[in-house]
């Protein structure tokens, strides 16, 4: 689809030259959704979902390299796309925009890691919020989440220095855009429904970190919270057209989602511990039902150049995010709440008081 991914590429070299500024990006934003025309008969879903993808894939933004510009931007790009949808803003000083700065030093073996990257600044990090308030529960908090990072310029594999993140995590943001998309299209829900995307989750989850010390929310108010990490292409370990949640067994949630339709099964991984590598996790440690939504593979083209556009499969990743709707919108209207099982719960950062 190359139109598209002239129309994506052009708007990010317009970021990244300064030529296009936060508060014009909005005007953009309906002619990237426009289907180019080998797409025409495909669905609106699919259109989004292409163009999304189109963009914060794209080599332009340089694989969104944790706590860089291109970070930042990959940021306005879902903000404008939250102020379209007429959200109210959850970051700083009533904007879709949350900043928070990095430790100075960063610690010596995240330093050891990132020299084997593009040598840019890291000082500061982004993370993108809004909020769909709720009409008679608003106290009570759906959280949808993905991260906006991934590894940025790096060692060359096949001539290749771009470590796009496609599948990791564009398929997750774009889902989380898209969630937004149709949840504000609908009846408003009971329940308030807040999106966040977190910056640098690759280098620590720094993002995370600042959206727990200044949350748009209550933390006690988050009913649950949803992760989307690694949905474009389907696991073959798991029936097709399903989704793995990450701790199904720990929490009520999964099981209770897949009662009201979500293509949920347990993780087919668990000697990977994927419960713990998301921002889910840092959610969990304080005590909310936080579980990650996945279909990885564990496919060879994991934190490589690879991981590009190319290896989408769109079909799929249009039908999970489809199939997450309606469970998601019982969620926000319902009163039931999921519980941690037995024994299962998270254990809290030592430091945590």
């Amino acid at each position: 689809m190359p139109s598209l991914k002239r129309g994506a590429a052009t708007l990010a070299c317009l970021l990244l030259s300064g030529v296009v500024t936060y508060g014009q990006i909005s005007s953009q934003v309906q002619s990237l959704d426009s289907p180019p025309a080998q797409t025409a008969s495909s669905s609106p879903l699919q259109r989004e979902v292409h163009a999304d993808m189109a963009f914060l894939a794209d080599d332009a933004l340089h694989g969104r390299g944790s706590a860089t510009r291109d970070e930042h931007i990959a940021a306005l790009f879902a903000a404008s796309q939250f102020e379209a949808l007429g959200l109210e803003p959850g970051g700083d000083n009533g904007t879709f925009l949350q900043k928070a700065a990095l430790p100075v030093p960063l610690p010596q073996h995240l330093q050891q890691h990132l020299s084997k990257f593009e040598d840019t600044p890291r000082t500061e990090t982004w993370n993108a919020i809004a909020i769909l308030r709720g009409t008679t529960r608003p106290n009570e908090v759906i959280l949808l989440t993905a991260h906006l990072d991934h590894l940025g310029i790096g060692p060359a594999v096949d001539g290749d220095t771009i470590y796009n993140g496609a599948d990791d995590d564009a398929s997750g943001t774009t889902a989380v855009l898209a969630l937004a998309h149709l949840l504000a299209a609908g009846h408003r829900p009971r329940r308030t429904v807040v999106f966040a995307l977190f910056g640098s989750e690759e280098i620590g989850g720094y993002g995370n970190q600042a959206f727990l010390a200044h949350p748009p929310v209550p933390l006690p108010d988050i009913v649950a919270n949803l992760e989307f990490e690694m949905i474009g292409r389907p696991d073959p370990a798991v029936p097709a057209g399903t989704l793995w949640l990450t701790g199904f067994e720990r929490s009520s949630l999964g099981p209770e989602l897949a009662k009201h339709g979500a293509h949920l099964v347990a993780d087919p991984h668990p000697k990977e511990k994927f419960f713990q590598r998301s921002d889910n996790y840092a959610l969990a440690q304080q005590g909310i039902i936080a579980h990650t939504v996945s279909s990885f593979g564990l496919h060879k083209d994991y934190h490589q150049p690879s991981d590009e556009l190319r290896t989408i499969d769109f079909t799929h990743m249009t039908n999970a995010i489809a199939s997450m709707v309606a469970p998601i919108r019982w969620l926000a209207n319902t009163t039931w709440k999921p519980q941690w099982n037995p024994g299962l719960k998270p254990a809290p950062e030592p430091s945590a008081k």
